[in-house]
């Protein structure tokens, strides 16, 4: 019998579905984990279910959504054979989405392609995502894990997800409510958390990087560095706004801390920022120096140490800074909103960093 003859089977074709099913019966503890009094069931339905009417508490709830996935650092993932924390990353680039409005994440879903599917892998990246969900307060609704032989490579694989949550219509946090004379706080980051690792990669392998690299300012090799999961603000987002006069959030991620705290700022307004308040980490000037990569260029696509910005009335900013310090995320003042007539809003960054 030819090869051509020879009976065809999604096995042959590179599909497993008995790992798939093996993978599902792996991850229904880490799901399990997530839950919240308004979910429905359990995973293995075509769809999860969340009891809205559970919600009632809310005069007027509104539903914000919001989607993203963890990017090229995956393959950082890939390459050190550690998956259990990508998963967190997806948490925190989707949950803190979110929470920028002032939204409660309700529940996640998530999407794992891989080039094959071992159950073992699979079971380590969603119980990253469970964790992520339990740090951020949502459920961790359902998913789907689909398995691309041929169009990815055995060990490859990607991650993204979305998510639902509630805020209440008159509690929307945003350009509306920001006015000049606000300070602006900001919240360290834990590191690079997702964003510009197609220039990470670049930078690393031009420079003649290995991953078990030891640099000088680094705690750790260069590739467990990488691979420090984001860090999750929801609940501390949403505690500070039950505290204090909050007006808005910006999530830093793509576009550095300028671009996106322009996102919430009303027109007629510009928020200065003072890079001498702070010390971005050791891995950005790693970065910058081995690329090369100019400091503009790094504010662009680097969260430079700030992964969320608060902008807050005047007069609650010393609490708001004492508030996130005692849940453990530092924060400090890195800047105060001003009046710019003629703007569409927009942020500057002042000065030289600290250290």
């Amino acid at each position: 019998m030819t090869q051509a003859s020879q009976p065809a089977g999604y096995a042959a074709s590179g599909v497993d579905i008995g790992a798939g099913e093996a993978a599902v019966e792996l991850i229904r503890e880490h799901v399990a984990r997530t839950g919240r009094p308004e979910v429905i069931g359990g995973i293995g339905g075509f769809a999860g279910l969340f009891d809205a009417s559970k919600l009632a508490s809310y005069r007027r709830p509104v539903l914000a959504t919001s989607t993203d996935g963890v990017g090229t650092k995956v393959a950082i993932a890939s390459r050190l054979g550690r998956y259990d924390t990508v998963g967190i990353d997806l948490v925190a680039m989707v949950a803190d989405d979110l929470v920028a409005c002032g939204a409660e994440p309700l529940f996640l879903t998530d999407y794992l392609v891989c080039g094959s599917v071992v159950p073992e892998r699979v079971a380590a990246i969603v119980s990253g995502v469970a964790d992520g969900c339990a740090m951020a307060g949502c459920a961790l609704l359902g998913g789907e894990t689909a398995e691309h032989p041929g169009h990815l490579g055995r060990d490859d694989f990607d991650l993204a997800g979305a998510a639902t949550g509630v805020v209440e219509a008159d509690e929307l946090l945003g350009p509306d409510r920001v006015r000049p004379g606000d300070v602006v706080i900001a919240m360290a980051s834990s590191g690079l958390h997702c964003n510009g690792f197609s220039l990470v990669r670049m930078v690393i392998d031009r420079a003649g990087l290995g991953l078990d690299a030891e640099l000088p300012g680094l705690d750790k090799p260069l590739g467990e560095e990488l691979l420090v999961p984001a860090r999750i603000y929801a609940r501390d987002c949403l505690s500070l706004a039950r505290e204090c006069d909050v007006h808005a959030y910006a999530h830093i991620t793509g576009g550095g801390l300028a671009a996106n705290l322009a996102r919430v700022l009303p027109p007629d307004t510009t928020a200065v920022l003072d890079r001498g308040s702070w010390r971005p980490p050791a891995v950005f000037g790693i970065l910058a120096d081995r690329g090369p990569v100019d400091l503009d260029e790094m504010e662009r696509v680097f969260n430079m140490g700030v992964g969320m910005a608060a902008v807050v009335a005047a007069d609650d900013a010393d609490r708001a800074v004492g508030l996130l310090t005692a849940r453990g995320v530092p924060a400090w003042h890195v800047g105060q909103v001003i009046q710019a007539p003629g703007t569409r809003g927009t942020a500057r960054l002042t000065g030289s960093h600290a250290g």
